[in-house]
């Protein structure tokens, strides 16, 4: 893998042969390390590699962008980034992934540390039986096609009409609660199917409930702007579009398979495939997309308004004064307006494993963050710290207003499953004073913090590359997995 340095953070692949654009990554050299390694060791399934066949894609523009928890996915690398001009760019399937608008919204509380420290043990039991979790959960809404049709057009304002939640609650999600474009008829009815009881559920793998202490301020304006201060507890919630969102992805892996023949457009990974933008197949992909960001908005809204039933009558709080602070997706292909050499077009951004992480001064920010940018929430792992970061201007210039969404994985879930064992790491957070609560033992060994990447190198190297900044550092006191 041919590469030179940029700077201490910024590393480039040259543009080469296929290559329409070069590669660009953003890491230290310690993060860096691992994923040469992965390269020059003759795997096919390396991050690197994928960084170089997306740079290969009609249409893209600037760079193939890699951040800095980089790690191989299925087609895109997670924490992969590719913009795309809309008359000779393409939509890409592995550029959303199987879990389509995967997110985190975040929680604010009036409760303090020390309000919840004695009665942990109590909280982690009641939100563990409150959401449901595990494969195959299943919620408490229950949805015929047609109510299926309706959480797909209207998303989180689904939720919030079905008395799921406060209006409020969608000035600050991203796309105001509901994605335009959105068309159940571009989803299959099996999609629509395995949907039918999973609205309202975390589901498993690396999905997770949070309850976290804000142990840290270091951006005392834009903590300020967020309502958020030391000492404080927030609740995270971490999921995606469940089993709707997966089979949308199967379907049209097949579909743009065909579209990708048809147009004639060269295929290096299977999770690769494409159409062109404006083609009827790109078109029908994307009002299928926003269906399935349309489901995930839904699905973390009513989580939330489930969260608020738990933690209101424990501790003798209006619902109301539990808020969001923002919801915001890291799997997602979204028309954004960004500048390119020197003028401003509209491009369709790609964000796989990837935060949009708007600057200053952008007019998708709720109102109260316009002069700070919007947050962004960066998960570490059930042992460690995560961190609340937002956009800056150099990172809207540099990676289309891009973020870091984790620590990002060092091994696979196999990997893991053989190094540790659930109860052990169940016992080993205990010991950290972290109270864990799972539907699986082997889901739990998967998720060993071990099992990542250090999410403090990867939040330094966007601190330090100057695509993001940080705003806080949480820890966690209760982890509810599926």
């Amino acid at each position: 893998m041919e590469y030179r340095k940029i700077s201490d953070y910024i590393w480039e692949i040259p543009r080469r042969g296929e290559m329409l654009v070069p590669g660009r990554i953003y890491a230290s050299e310690e993060l860096l390390a691992p994923l040469l390694e992965e390269s020059r060791g003759g795997q096919e399934w390396n991050a690197l590699g994928q960084v170089r066949n997306v740079a290969c894609l009609p249409g893209i523009v600037k760079a193939s962008i890699a951040m800095p928890d980089i790690h191989p996915g299925y087609g895109f690398p997670i924490g992969g980034v590719g913009a795309f001009t809309l008359d000779e760019g393409v939509v890409v399937m592995g550029g959303v992934g199987f879990d389509i608008n995967c997110g985190v919204r975040v929680l604010a509380t009036p409760l303090s540390a020390d309000d919840v420290r004695p009665r942990k043990e109590e909280l982690a039991d009641r939100l563990f039986g409150g959401v449901p979790a595990g494969l195959g959960s299943e919620g408490k809404v229950r949805l015929s096609v047609e109510g299926i049709d309706e959480v797909l057009r209207k998303g989180a304002r689904f939720a919030v009409g079905r008395g799921f939640g406060v209006p409020e609650d969608l000035e600050y999600t991203e796309e105001g609660g509901c994605m335009e474009g959105a068309d159940p008829e571009a989803v299959s009815l099996k999609a629509k199917q395995r949907q039918f009881r999973q609205v309202g559920t975390l589901g498993s793998g690396n999905h997770y409930l949070e309850v976290q202490e804000v142990v840290e301020i270091l951006d005392q304006d834009a903590a300020e702007a967020y309502g958020i201060e030391q000492g404080q507890i927030l609740v995270a919630i971490h999921c995606g579009s469940r089993a709707l969102g997966h089979q949308i992805g199967q379907d049209y892996l097949q579909e743009l398979e065909r579209a990708s023949k048809k147009y004639e457009i060269p295929i290096r990974e299977r999770e690769l495939v494409c159409a062109p933008i404006r083609s009827p197949e790109g078109q029908r992909y994307l009002s299928a997309v926003a269906a399935g960001v349309n489901c995930a908005l839904a699905n973390r809204q009513t989580i939330g308004h489930l969260v608020r039933e738990v933690v209101a009558p424990m501790f003798s709080l209006p619902h109301e004064q539990i808020r969001t602070v923002y919801d915001v997706g890291h799997n997602n292909v979204k028309l954004e307006r960004h500048m390119v050499d020197g003028r401003e077009i509209e491009l369709l951004v790609h964000r796989k494993g990837s935060t949009r992480a708007f600057g200053p001064r952008r007019a998708e920010n709720p109102e109260r963050y316009k002069s700070v940018g919007h947050p962004i929430f960066v998960g570490g792992t059930m042992g460690t710290s995560s961190y609340i970061m937002r956009g800056t201007e150099k990172g809207m210039a540099e990676v289309f207003g891009s973020g870091v969404h984790g620590a990002g994985r060092a091994l696979s879930r196999s990997k893991a499953k053989k190094k540790w064992r659930g109860n052990q790491v169940a016992k080993d957070l205990a010991g950290q004073g972290i109270e864990l609560r799972a539907h699986s033992a082997p889901g739990v060994a998967e998720e060993a913090p071990g099992a990542y990447k250090d999410v403090e190198l990867v939040v330094d190297a966007a601190v330090r590359a100057g695509l993001n900044a940080v705003v806080a550092r949480v820890f966690p006191l209760v982890c509810v997995k599926g």
